[in-house]
């Protein structure tokens, strides 16, 4: 077997060459006589023993202070008292001379190099207690001093966060103590930010060491490498929103060490308020443009200075037309009322928008329940084009923050494109249509041209009037199909939406023809009324339409 290369230990660790420097084995004038390149490795602990199975009661990183005795005479018990500690991945194997060996054996120190295991052979005698007392001592000294330092990092890390300080101060803080790379992700594996030790010698770049654990996360189990540090960022409430985030620490340049999982979890903490307080800064910036593009909408800003208005809020749509759109999420109306839900939900659609590709200004109308948008065209001709990326992104953002509660798909309604003298009466169209549309079937989006007689009858629905004429129109089809089976209702709404093409209509019910005539004959008789009229189709198309609004 080949030798291992050089293993740098694990921070708050000694390694065997500090050992080697204290002055208890120093004592003994120690000669290393195999694996000299390996005397970086990690110290954890110092055993003394001289059983022939000693092995078997080691845990892995001890020093073996030993006199002999339990190598045994023959050459292959000592080339399998070696072989067994090497399995183990004890620290190094120190013999006492004198004692049992005047000189090591060639099987005991060709085996320890054959397997890469440090031996270092004593010609003076030592106290074994007085090298683990002093070597013990080191290695508490070290982990105090690593706490020390990570009681400093937090305190560097709260000191940036005061002073403004975000994520990357913070993060980068906590590299430099991991002597590794670290990574911010979302909790389904998104990178946000990713930081690194410093420039170190032989230091991986720590977006090149992303690269490679996303290739591996494309595997059946998806967990980071083992010995590494994984801490939740949380972001309150329950279920999918319990977790915002999380911060991941591999062990690329060196081990990590249990005070790493402290610091990484105090770390955690830090993180929790920069991104809680970004999401609260996002929710008020929200609803600062939501007011501007409220105003707008009502007349209360004049075209001519909405354009420097939204520069100042960040809006810089170029010489195009504006398209307005908005959203009116379907969740409970006691949920609406939670300002944590529309601040995840603000910072969680801005995220989406981002690769819409297009400039987008943003608003929350916590008073209305809904955001208000405008976006930027390069020209009329792109709308469909932008009005599908951002209905996607804006279901997307809601899909993330709000898992649990959307219950169904927001409805979203893109206007009509135009300048800024426009775009006020644009964003008051699209919003009142957005509330006339809850009750239709859903789409990824309402184009506001096709919704025009929704609303109005929309408009219409505090009036008995629109009441009475449901109840004249189709009153006895309703009336029918609350105590009879199969409902006529569907067929007429399939038979109206196919302007009376009945193979149409029987194709998309699954119905033979001669069912389909005989259901459309009880539809007249109930009705008193011609189904082919034009007049009567169109009665019939309003007060199926009206029937929404009046429930």
């Amino acid at each position: 077997m080949e030798p291992h290369g050089p293993d740098p230990g694990p921070q708050g660790t000694i390694t065997v060459a500090r050992a080697l420097e204290l002055p208890a084995l120093r004592r003994g004038l120690p000669e290393v006589m195999a694996a000299a390149d390996r005397l970086e490795r990690p110290v954890r602990w110092v055993h003394a023993g001289e059983t022939p199975n000693i092995a078997a009661l080691l845990k892995g990183g001890e020093l073996l202070l030993t006199t002999g005795i339990g190598l045994g005479s023959r050459p292959a018990e000592q080339r399998s008292f070696v072989r067994k500690l090497a399995d183990r991945d004890i620290a190094a194997l120190v013999v006492e001379l004198g004692g049992r060996f005047t000189a090591l054996p060639a099987a005991v120190v060709d085996t320890a190099r054959s397997y890469g295991l440090p031996l270092v052979q004593l010609h003076r005698e030592v106290p074994f207690v007085a090298v683990t007392e002093e070597i013990h001592t080191e290695i508490v000294n070290e982990h105090y001093a690593l706490l020390r330092r990570a009681e400093e990092v937090h305190r560097r890390g709260t000191e940036a966060l005061l002073n403004g300080g975000g994520v990357p101060e913070i993060l980068r803080l906590f590299a430099e103590f991991a002597g590794n790379p670290v990574f911010l992700e979302t909790p389904d594996g998104r990178l946000l930010y990713a930081a690194g030790p410093g420039p170190q010698p032989g230091s991986a770049d720590p977006l090149q060491v992303w690269d490679g654990l996303r290739a591996q996360r494309a595997a059946p189990r998806p967990e980071p490498p083992a010995g590494s540090v994984v801490a939740d960022i949380p972001g309150g409430g329950h279920g999918p929103g319990a977790v915002r985030a999380r911060l991941t620490v591999l062990p690329v340049n060196a081990p990590l060490a249990p005070v790493h999982r402290i610091a990484a979890d105090r770390t955690a903490g830090l993180l929790a308020v920069v991104l809680l307080q970004a999401r609260q800064e996002e929710e008020l910036a929200a609803r600062g443009r939501g007011d501007f593009l409220a105003d707008l909408a009502e007349g209360r800003i004049e075209a001519a200075d909405a354009p420097a208005q939204a520069r100042v809020l960040g809006f810089k749509p170029g010489d195009g037309p504006l398209l307005p759109v908005v959203l009116r999420p379907a969740a409970e109306p006691a949920f609406l009322d939670v300002s944590d839900s529309w601040a995840a939900l603000a910072c969680a659609v801005q995220e989406e928008l981002a690769a819409v590709g297009a400039p987008v200004l943003l608003g929350v109308r916590l008073p209305e329940g809904r955001l208000p948008l405008l976006v930027g065209l390069r020209a009329e001709t792109e709308r469909a084009a932008v009005a599908e990326r951002v209905a996607a992104a804006l279901r997307a953002g809601v899909e993330r923050a709000w898992t649990e509660r959307s219950g169904s798909r927001p409805v979203i309604v893109v206007g009509l494109a135009g300048g800024w003298a426009a775009a006020g009466a644009g964003l008051r169209h699209a919003a009142e249509a957005a509330t006339a549309a809850e009750g239709l079937a859903p789409r990824p989006w309402h184009d506001v041209r096709r919704l025009d007689v929704d609303l109005l009858l929309w408009r219409l629905r505090a009036h008995g009037d629109l009441t009475a004429f449901v109840d004249r129109v189709i009153g006895p089809l309703l009336a029918h199909d609350r105590s009879a089976r199969p409902p006529l209702l569907p067929t007429l709404e399939t038979y109206l939406a196919h302007a009376g093409r009945k193979a149409e209509t029987a194709r998309e019910l699954h119905l033979n023809r001669q069912t389909l005539y005989d259901r459309l004959a009880r539809i007249a008789r109930l009705l008193g009324s011609d189904l082919e009229d034009p007049q009567t189709a169109l009665a019939l198309s309003l007060a199926l339409r009206a029937r929404r609004h009046v429930k």
